[in-house]
């Protein structure tokens, strides 16, 4: 073997499985593609149930916080938020507490789609834990926050 071909010392011993971000995102990737097939169906896309789902458990939310909680770009935000206006799932107000800030909210309709998506994750949920114990769950939870926080 030539000295190029060969890995440097300190990665003699290095293996993908035995790195912890590359199953964190292999998981994230997979769950992603099931979600996105099974939304689909529904008229929904990945961009549309994180809006909904943040919006369901916030009741009302600014733009800029939509998209820190969906992990996308404010102009993305307002783009699906614009969408979304135009298909009647959410509705947008000034904030009662900052006239600047202007705050999206679910419609019924968007309340009915967020039902119809929460049942295709539960599905999902359901099935991708379905081995593991409540406590697991809750060990695994506190786990990534602690690397999510050390990552900061």
């Amino acid at each position: 073997m030539q000295e190029a071909d060969m890995p440097p010392p300190r990665e003699a011993g290095f293996h993908k499985a035995d790195w912890p971000f590359y199953w964190i995102t292999q998981t994230s990737s997979r769950y992603m593609q099931v979600m996105e097939a099974r939304l689909k169906a529904e008229g929904m896309d990945i961009a549309y149930w994180r809006v909904l789902m943040s919006l369901y458990e916030d009741q009302a939310l600014s733009i800029s916080e939509i998209s820190n909680y969906c992990i996308i770009k404010p102009n993305t935000a307002t783009k699906i938020i614009q969408r979304m206006t135009l298909q009647g799932l959410v509705v947008t107000g000034m904030r009662a507490r900052d006239g600047r800030v202007t705050e999206v909210s679910l419609t019924e309709a968007g309340h009915a789609m967020r039902r119809r998506a929460r049942g295709i994750a539960d599905e999902v949920f359901a099935r991708a834990f379905e081995d593991l114990s409540r406590e697991e769950q809750m060990v695994m939870n506190l786990l990534l926050e602690k690397v999510f926080h050390k990552l900061t």
